[in-house]
């Protein structure tokens, strides 16, 4: 590990945040302003697979393909951004001739026709907005982002592709324009807020809408190709009938177009992004945060009584205080008060639970730090990738926390500091190589696809910088600090011989498993937009809610993994480690299983091996991170809680 490789990562990582956070600042531009749109890769709610815009036959821009800089959570993602050939004036309503195709190829054509059966979309985007469209469905107009690239007809082995593009421009003016001499645009009803074409601004602008009407248009090949690129041509209508479309077909030569009107809109600059994150319907939202605030209540009801009137009364007895509940009864001890020699007896696989709950702890940090970063707005929208990269950053540079909650736990289980380096070292591959492996695996399907989510190996050769260079040697220093601090003693002697344990049945374990249903309510309104959002390109809004859901998701765990210790303490079990762990851990086998659950009944449409496959390999991934974060809070609740127990007696 060298300082040179330290500096080299350092710079790529702060480099990527500020790429993106620097296209985030506000564009002012005035008339005749030149400015062009981008693309993004061609995504799909059947397949799941991004795809390389230039892969079909579109027209290219004139300077060439150039891909944007990007962050390491695009490339993850599969984002390819490059510039398109669909440019525009400021103020300036047009009709824009782009180019004809040469003859489609038997392959060309049968490529186009798959991609437009699978649903395929164009993602473009404006000065950081991405293009959104309105669909008429039983009189209510539904807004999607992006637009196909063409549209089968049903029991027809015909498809037509979407060639002529009508944008829709929206600015908002400075108020201060007429102080300054410049002319003020004029609308009339009868106008439908466009710019009339005569209009000569000089007036600054900022764009705040970017809408299209996408149309399938059949043009004569031989008098477009008369025209050059950004020639005029005449405004058109959208045909309505499939005889004036576009079909696709062998040796058939496709002509794109598009045209550009310029609307005033009073939208400031800070609210364009209102329409993009109002998509989800915030009340239900609300509503997951009350039914966690009642179940947090039911649950902290029971903890009080089992505190109030069961603890405190038989501590009560221990210690001599109620001389007459003594003398009234002559039952032996039972339940937890035999247990004093053996509650912290060490479990088995100590060393694998001590870096599991390291590991835990380290990703319920990220998870919440990054969404109180973002619901605070230092996240903008429009820096795609941004918060699985700031996902990844915190994540390494938190491996202090982890090394040492886990070393910390391994010396108390063990007695001692040998073997504190293993653990660390542990702790900074395990969830890692975990998402290494199944990412690996996910890679060969993205290359088989010839998807542009395909990893590099020079992204594998970051990874492993970061992992050698931040994260590693963070985690080593925690756990160095760990071997370092006061131990944690046990209130209770441990007896060389260990108690034997009643016989234990099925419906115990299953117990266990099912109390994950409890911290996993609180969470699956959010689990359901989080997956609507990366399945089906809708925008997710990281708001107040879903911080309110991850600190019920923390007290629920923490109360289910104390009521079910209690429960096996009770039952005379001193192997209380793991089904603590397990109780509230638990919760990740409702989150695979709904994510399951969503991929059956409202991924209908998703079709073939390979999307299922990446469905499935992101959903472990997220089933695996929930099962040791939930399972590291409720596993620490309930370690001081068995503790303070134990101490708060004189057995």
């Amino acid at each position: 590990m060298t300082s040179s490789a330290i500096r080299s990562w350092v710079f790529f990582a702060l480099s990527s945040i500020w790429f993106s956070l620097a296209r985030s600042y506000m564009h002012t531009y005035v008339s005749n302003d030149h400015m062009s749109a981008q693309v993004n890769s061609l995504t799909s709610i059947e397949t799941l697979l991004p795809l390389s815009y230039y892969g079909l036959p579109y027209c290219k821009p004139m300077e060439g393909i150039r891909k944007r800089v990007g962050n390491v959570g695009a490339a993850l993602m599969g984002d390819q951004i490059v510039n398109s050939p669909y440019r525009f004036r400021g103020h300036v309503n047009e009709s824009i001739y782009l180019c004809t195709t040469s003859p489609l190829s038997k392959q060309e054509a049968r490529l186009l026709k798959q991609r437009i059966r699978d649903m395929y979309q164009v993602n473009m985007m404006l000065d950081g907005l991405p293009v959104i469209r309105y669909v008429s469905y039983g009189g209510i107009d539904i807004q999607w982002t992006g637009f196909p690239i063409g549209y089968p007809l049903p029991d027809s082995d015909d498809v037509y592709i979407i060639n002529h593009l009508k944008f829709t421009i929206l600015v908002n003016e400075h108020s201060d324009c007429g102080q300054r001499g410049c002319d003020i645009m004029d609308f009339d009803a009868s106008s439908n807020g466009m710019i009339s074409e005569g209009y000569k601004a000089t007036s600054p602008f900022e764009i705040v809408g970017f809408r299209v009407v996408p149309c399938s248009v059949k043009y004569d090949p031989e008098n477009m190709q008369r025209l050059k690129m950004y020639d005029n041509i005449d405004p058109i209508e959208c045909p309505l009938d499939l005889e004036t479309s576009q079909v696709v077909r062998e040796d058939e030569r496709i002509s794109f177009t598009y045209e550009v009107q310029f609307v005033k809109s009073d939208i400031g600059w800070q609210s364009r992004w209102d329409i993009y994150l109002k998509q989800g319907d915030s009340s239900v939202r609300w509503f997951s945060v009350l039914n966690s605030l009642i179940t947090i209540l039911v649950l902290t009801g029971i903890v009080f009584a089992i505190f109030h009137k069961t603890i405190s009364r038989e501590l009560a007895k221990c210690r001599g205080l109620d001389k007459q509940a003594e003398a009234q009864t002559d039952d032996e001890p039972s339940g937890w008060k035999l247990l004093a020699g053996d509650a912290f007896k060490e479990p088995n696989h100590s060393r694998l639970l001590s870096v599991m709950v390291g590991t835990g702890v380290q990703i319920a940090l990220t998870g919440f730090v990054t969404v109180i970063i973002a619901a605070f707005g230092f996240v903008p929208p429009d820096a795609r990738g941004m918060i699985l990269t700031l996902i990844i950053t915190i994540y390494s540079c938190l491996g202090i926390v982890g090394g040492y909650i886990g070393v910390r736990l391994w010396r108390t289980l063990k007695g001692s500091t040998d073997g504190w380096k293993l653990v660390s070292w542990l702790i900074v591959f395990l969830f890692p190589g975990i998402i290494f492996i199944v990412l690996v695996s996910l890679n060969f399907v993205m290359w088989n696809n010839r998807s542009t989510a395909f990893i590099f190996s020079s992204m594998y050769v970051r990874s492993l910088l970061l992992l050698f260079c931040i994260s590693a040697p963070v985690t080593l220093l925690g756990g160095l600090l760990a071997t370092w601090a006061e131990a944690i003693q046990y209130p209770v002697k441990t007896n060389h011989i260990p108690r034997e344990i009643p016989a234990r049945t099925l419906l115990s374990w299953l117990l266990v498993l099912d109390a994950g249903m409890i911290p996993f309510g609180t969470l699956f309104i959010e689990l359901f937009f989080l997956l609507s959002s990366i399945c089906l390109g809708r925008f997710y809004s990281v708001t107040g809610t879903l911080c309110l859901c991850l600190l019920s998701l923390i007290i629920l765990c923490a109360e289910t993994s104390l009521i079910i210790t209690y429960r096996n303490l009770q039952a005379e079990d001193w192997k209380w480690w793991w089904k603590s762990f397990c109780a509230s851990g638990s919760a990740s086998i409702f989150v695979f299983m709904y994510s399951i659950y969503y991929l059956v009944f409202d991924l209908k449409g998703l079709s073939g091996t390979p999307s299922v496959t990446v469905y499935v390999g992101y959903s472990l991934i997220a089933a695996i991170a929930s099962l040791l974060s939930t399972g590291s809070i409720g596993f620490l609740a309930s370690f001081y809680f068995v503790n303070a127990l134990f101490s708060s007696t004189e057995i």
